[in-house]
């Protein structure tokens, strides 16, 4: 299991794919709490947990004496296959399920809020500017746009960013090393070229994450700006309350 996200939020998560897949179908009874913490290795009190929320989500039932059982509503099934979640580790990774439907590649003379946010030097006019819209289930969801300095985004190739994420590409193939990141989430809205992207209207509602990814002595490598469909998306992050000086502080929890 990642150690970023919380388990009971995997074991949650890995039921709904058993379902999704129809390794349980509408109506079967899933293993019972004790069978569920021994798989995973947790106690059950997590394993509660994460069988409550599918409660409450209503992809399972629950009937006294008999058991917990996958819900009969095939079109609540169907809905949740299109709905994408975003965590921490989304930093990272794009959603596994999701494919890439189109790319463009393009080398460009760099706008100033780039060229400002990559650090580039004055001589480092262009920079190389990756376009992707990615779809799950037939349908898009995401506008992924990527800035890279020239050097090295003429070292991706198109051809490989349809089989694997950019992050992948640089990391494994390019042997950049990653060392931290900073995001930041707004709501917002589509405008034409997000809306004919994701097959939305303009001034439909978006999330939208612009990230900078860096590598060693924290030289900015990557800007990204990606624009998720407001009815399809949901980002989900974990607080925890804890004393500080004196006071209550609620802060980011990684695990």
């Amino acid at each position: 299991m990642s150690p970023l996200l919380p388990v009971y939020y995997q074991i949650e998560q890995t039921i709904k794919n058993w379902i999704i897949n129809r390794d349980f179908n509408p109506g079967d009874r899933i293993p019972s709490e004790n069978e569920l913490a021994a798989k995973f290795g947790v106690n059950r009190l997590t394993v509660r947990q994460a069988i409550s929320q599918l409660i409450r989500d209503g992809f399972l039932i629950s009937k006294r004496g008999e058991g917990t059982f996958v819900t009969r509503d095939e079109d609540l099934i169907n809905r949740f296959n299109l709905e994408f979640t975003g965590f921490i580790d989304d930093i990272f990774y794009q959603v596994q399920k999701a494919k890439t439907k189109t790319v463009t590649v393009n080398r460009m003379t760099a706008p100033k809020y780039v060229w400002e946010n990559l650090q580039l030097h004055e001589k480092d006019e262009e920079i190389v500017k990756i376009e992707r819209t990615r779809s799950m289930g037939g349908r898009s969801f995401n506008l992924v746009i990527n800035y890279l300095p020239l050097e090295i985004g003429l070292k991706v190739s198109e051809k490989e960013l349809f089989k694997k994420p950019l992050f992948q590409i640089m990391e494994q193939d390019l042997k950049i090393q990653f060392t931290e990141a900073f995001q930041t989430i707004q709501a917002s809205f589509a405008d034409r070229e997000v809306a004919e992207n994701l097959g939305i209207s303009s001034g439909s509602p978006t999330l939208f994450l612009e990230r900078i990814m860096y590598a060693k002595k924290r030289k900015p490598i990557v800007l990204s700006q990606i624009s998720y469909r407001g009815d399809l998306f949901k980002y989900i992050v974990r607080l925890r309350n804890v004393r500080r000086k004196g006071r209550s502080v609620w802060i980011h929890q990684a695990d």
